[in-house]
């Protein structure tokens, strides 16, 4: 049974995975075997996770990237493809959170579209140029692939003064059941990973936020606010052969928040 989660020789990028939910995904990947590429925008941050991937013994790199900027998508992506010959998994991880926390009826739309450009327009180019270069290989008899988007439970629930941020990861969930119709013919499944409340850089002021921690941590029945080691098993599997029949979902990870 071991062997169904061995990654050796598949290849995966991780945008955004610098940090956080991104980096317990990469190590994760890693740790079984799988060869990684960070895309990230802080050359520091990659330089950090590269030093802590590279102690799993895998072959692993780092890109500069800005997934809002689509040249730089298309940059990274052939700088992984020269550096590893092929991708097997696109895992679209990087986000911006809501911010700001104004009201709908003061947002202006200038805040709208820079969250769209990063955590939806950004997925969308990551899994473009992925899905293209997977359906080129299925045509030559190598058929396989693996698109998985981090999107939020606030694609599920109502988080006032955060529909900006809400409607990006809606849009993810619904653009991830499209892909899995539409691409299953070339071996490639499409998935979106849900998370609750996540311990990470995005989320530091709100855990340090007394009022905040005591109104939400019950809610949760594992009573603890997940960490971003919690989405690596979810990783490797989507990225294993385990998963091959599994696809157009939307896998919640939040300690059981969403169904308390």
């Amino acid at each position: 049974m071991a062997g169904l989660f061995d990654l050796t020789g598949r290849v995966a990028v991780v945008t955004g995975g610098n940090g956080g939910i991104g980096l317990g995904m990469a190590e994760a990947l890693a740790g079984a075997g799988c060869a990684v590429s960070i895309w990230g925008r802080d050359a520091a941050k990659n330089r950090q996770a590269l030093d802590r991937l590279e102690a799993t013994g895998a072959p692993v790199a780092v890109e500069i990237c800005d997934v809002a900027d689509a040249d730089a998508v298309q940059r990274a992506f052939d700088a992984t493809l020269s550096r590893f010959g092929r991708v097997d998994g696109m895992f679209a991880n990087a986000g911006v959170a809501g911010g700001g926390r104004r009201s709908f009826l003061d947002r202006g739309l200038e805040e709208w579209r820079q969250t769209f450009a990063v955590n939806l327009d950004g997925v969308v180019t990551s899994f473009q140029v992925a899905a293209k270069h997977m359906a080129e290989r299925a045509g030559s008899g190598d058929a396989f692939g693996r698109l998985v988007a981090t999107s939020s439970v606030a694609s599920l629930l109502g988080a006032a003064r955060n529909e900006h941020y809400g409607a990006t990861k809606g849009a993810l969930n619904a653009m991830v059941r499209a892909l899995a119709v539409e691409l299953a013919r070339y071996g490639v499944t499409a998935n979106a990973i849900l998370p609750g409340w996540i311990e990470s850089d995005m989320t530091a002021g709100l855990m340090a936020n007394e009022k905040f921690v005591t109104l939400n941590l019950p809610r949760i029945p594992a009573r603890r606010f997940g960490r971003p080691e919690d989405f690596g098993g979810i990783a490797v599997y989507l990225m294993s052969g385990a998963s091959a029949y599994h696809t157009g979902q939307v896998l919640v990870i939040d300690g059981g928040y969403t169904v308390a």
